[in-house]
């Protein structure tokens, strides 16, 4: 890994020196400037981690150099130095975002950990911004939301999508199983292939067979011609097999076969017929308890379950229930003629505090619902249907704050408010490293509250 670059902007060459010696031990590449100008010209041939920013420069306002690196996105943490500490200043730079502000004069350790905090929150910066183009997906194929929980999933499909490898798919009924499926063959190398969807579920016991491998005239009463089955249509494509957990047991063992040779004989028929199949198969069960309870072959298990993907359940996805909500809400709108737009706070809030216990398929029928009897440009929680229109309105307590009882304590004891002010303030400065920004963070505060009232107690 290379040495992190640092540009010192300084009019003064007796000062960019010492702050170059201060740094000489902390292996930064450091490149100084002695005009604004040469400053920008390297920023936009070459944008630094670190840029060590004087404000007061011989041909221009430092400020243009901050207000540059803002303007661009570039990225770089701006460390502003300055003799003359104003709150306007401080206020000014932070809200270019500024990294730190120093005053002068300062010694080397103050500089030396400040620059070393801005490389690393640069760093962070950097990794965090690769994720989030490379990871953190607000959608992906027929799914939308962008929690962690989802970006897991994405990735599983990312990487599976390219394989022949059987994906078992679990989760609540809702939560997406053909979507989940449909995604898959749509990124995969057989997208221009047949997808077939089976649901076991729904076709009766004595017709299963026979819509999986087809059957030959006069296999049965009523099979009037030969038909094709599920297996010969998703040749060269992917066979989805819903619900794979209400299959009869008999039929597994069929099934299995299929999987393990990828061969089968139609119902009625003697002719071995042979495909090349991409098996998906999906449950709303537990199937590990499926094959403890003897209803589900533990050989078909392993051999099904080779790429397992949960889908987690829309109360565990966080604010992915607002944008899904959001996308039905827009898309229902255009469908019926209506003005929806968005949801106001408090309905939001209440499609937050839901548990929806039929998941994404609840949400998209709440929805369609509501746009369907209402209309205007937002929803109100007057408009939500029946159990939502019984949640509360305001936001769940995240935890619960025990308030230890206050001491009984004397006059004496008491000490001027903004002296503990201080007290707490320098501590958490100090704690940081002399990072004020961080500290601030961590005390709930602006940075500029601290520069303004850290001036304060200077002058004082």
């Amino acid at each position: 890994m290379t040495n992190p670059l640092v540009y010192l902007v300084e009019d003064s060459e007796m000062l960019s020196m010492l702050y170059q010696d201060y740094l000489r031990a902390e292996s930064y590449e450091i490149k100084a400037f002695r005009f604004g100008k040469e400053g920008l010209d390297a920023l936009k041939e070459q944008p630094p981690q670190v840029l060590l920013l004087d404000l007061e420069l011989p041909d221009m306002d430092g400020m243009e150099l901050l207000r540059y690196v803002c303007e661009q996105g570039l990225p770089t943490s701006v460390v502003v130095i300055t003799a003359h500490g104003s709150v306007d200043i401080a206020v000014e730079a932070m809200r270019h975002s500024a990294f730190d502000f120093l005053t002068k004069p300062f010694d080397g350790k103050r500089l030396c950990t400040t620059v070393r905090n801005a490389a690393k929150h640069q760093q962070l910066s950097s990794l965090v911004d690769t994720y989030r183009a490379n990871y953190d997906l607000s959608g992906f194929g027929g799914f939308i939301g962008s929690s962690l929980s989802m970006q897991a999933v994405y990735r599983i499909l990312e990487s599976a999508a390219p394989s022949k490898a059987t994906v078992f798919i679990t989760g609540e009924s809702g939560t997406g199983k053909e979507v989940c499926a449909e995604t898959l063959h749509k990124i995969s190398p057989r997208k221009d292939q047949p997808l077939v969807v089976l649901n076991c579920a729904a076709i009766p016991r004595d017709l299963i067979e026979s819509e999986i491998f087809g059957h030959v005239k006069g296999a049965f009463t009523g099979a009037l011609t030969d038909r094709e089955g599920a297996a010969a249509r998703a040749n060269g494509g992917t066979l989805f097999l819903d619900e794979i957990c209400e299959m009869e047991l008999d039929l597994q063992a069929k099934l299995l076969r299929f999987i393990q040779t990828g061969t089968f004989q139609r119902v009625g028929g003697s002719k071995l017929e042979s495909v090349d199949v991409r098996f998906v198969c999906a449950t709303n069960r537990d199937p590990i308890a499926e094959v403890q309870a003897g209803r589900f072959r533990e050989d078909l298990y392993y051999r099904l379950h080779v790429i397992p993907i949960a889908l987690p359940p829309l109360r565990e996805r966080g604010d992915d229930v607002l944008a899904i909500a959001r996308r039905f809400l827009r898309q229902f709108a255009v469908e019926e003629n209506k003005h929806f737009t968005d949801f106001s706070p408090e309905s939001a809030q209440m499609l937050l505090n839901y548990e929806w216990p039929g998941n994404v398929r609840q949400l998209q029928n709440v929805v369609r619902n509501i746009v369907v009897l209402h209309d205007g440009e937002r929803v109100v929680p007057s408009m939500f249907p029946p159990p939502l229109n019984t949640v509360p309105v305001t936001a769940p307590v995240p935890h619960t704050v025990l308030v230890a009882p206050v001491a009984t304590t004397s006059s004496d004891a008491i000490r001027p408010m903004w002296l503990v002010e201080k007290e707490t303030i320098e501590n958490a400065i100090a704690a940081c490293d002399g990072n004020i920004p961080q500290a601030a963070a961590l005390l709930e505060l602006s940075p500029s509250t601290i520069y303004r009232k850290r001036l304060a107690w200077q002058s004082a």
